[in-house]
């Protein structure tokens, strides 16, 4: 089976797939890739299965060795990626002969990037998926974040692919590109909220704190007026979903969430903005513009045939 050989981990490289959904009712939330798209379009490149586990990699990037080679794509933020020391594009497929070296630096733009290699990151499957949980040290390799001098195992490649390189779409990836204006949904307990709050919520901006991770993204900005001190009867919480905890400091449960929480919540960013949740980044700004269950069925839809299209040969 051919290898990855760690050379230096980055700041905060995991394996991650799609997560694993289903499983909320037992306090297991789905972890999974922060920036889905990007993970998605970067295994159809190298010829995956759409979720198939690859490597997010936060901020900075990790060095990789590939003693028996392979093909590789690097997606969602430019982490300025090279092949032993030549520059290569990102959202591309590259084939890689034995012995070279995969490099990514700092981030140029957004949060995260994924590396993603033809046969899939192989690692022992948790309740169907290879994602890492890193509060429970569940998933992925060993349950934890890699460091120097692991050793990843490359799986088999399922289906053959085409000969010729394959790329992305231009104006698809200006289409699915992250936003900072994020769209939401009325929350659960919306109608809690006076409505001077709700509307300081959608008309001001805020400001992603450096105590953000994949759990939520804690958000610096106009202090919402909190209904019954910010505290309620703990209920099951939705990804996405906004709570405003006394205080009223909003924040933004992401992928690996509690599954139950005690705050109210004012509102629930659509499926197709979550994406945009995970490239954000520490000091980046953020606003917020309600839209109601038609409009976000219909952005997702149409998020989906943007995807299906995405990948053509170069």
């Amino acid at each position: 089976m051919p290898v990855i050989h760690v050379q230096s981990p980055g700041m905060f490289t995991t394996v991650q797939d799609l997560g694993r959904y289903g499983y909320g009712p037992i306090g297991v939330s789905p972890s999974g890739a922060a920036d889905p798209i990007s993970l998605r379009i970067g295994n159809l490149l190298v010829g995956n299965q759409d979720s198939d586990a690859a490597l997010e990699m936060t901020l900075l990037g990790a060095s990789l060795v590939f003693p028996d080679g392979g093909l590789i794509s690097l997606t969602g933020s430019d982490f300025g990626p090279t092949i032993d020391g030549a520059p290569i594009p990102m959202w591309t497929a590259h084939r890689l002969p034995p012995g070279q070296t995969l490099k990514t630096g700092p981030t140029r733009d957004g949060a995260r990037c994924y590396m993603c290699v033809q046969g899939g990151i192989a690692v022992k499957l948790l309740l169907g998926s290879a994602s890492t949980h890193i509060l429970t040290g569940l998933g992925g390799f060993e349950g934890r974040q890699l460091k120097k001098g692991d050793v990843l195992s490359i799986g088999e490649s399922r289906a053959a692919r085409e000969s010729r390189p394959l790329t992305i779409v231009p104006e698809v990836l200006e289409r699915l590109k992250p936003r900072k204006d994020l769209r939401a949904t009325v929350g659960p307990q919306t109608d809690w909220f006076s409505p001077e709050s709700v509307r300081t919520f959608f008309d001001a901006s805020y400001t992603v704190t450096e105590e953000s991770n994949r759990m939520g993204l804690r958000l610096e900005g106009p202090a919402l007026e909190t209904p019954h001190s910010g505290q309620m009867t703990s209920e099951g919480v939705s990804l996405g979903a906004i709570q405003v905890p006394a205080g009223g400091k909003p924040i933004i449960l992401f992928v690996e969430q509690q599954t139950t929480g005690g705050y109210p919540k004012i509102a629930n960013i659509v499926s197709a903005d979550l994406p945009s949740v995970g490239q954000l980044r520490p000091r980046d700004e953020v606003r917020f513009e309600l839209v109601g269950p038609e409009t976000a069925r219909a952005l997702i839809r149409e998020q989906e045939e943007f995807i299906q299209k995405a990948v053509i040969a170069d």
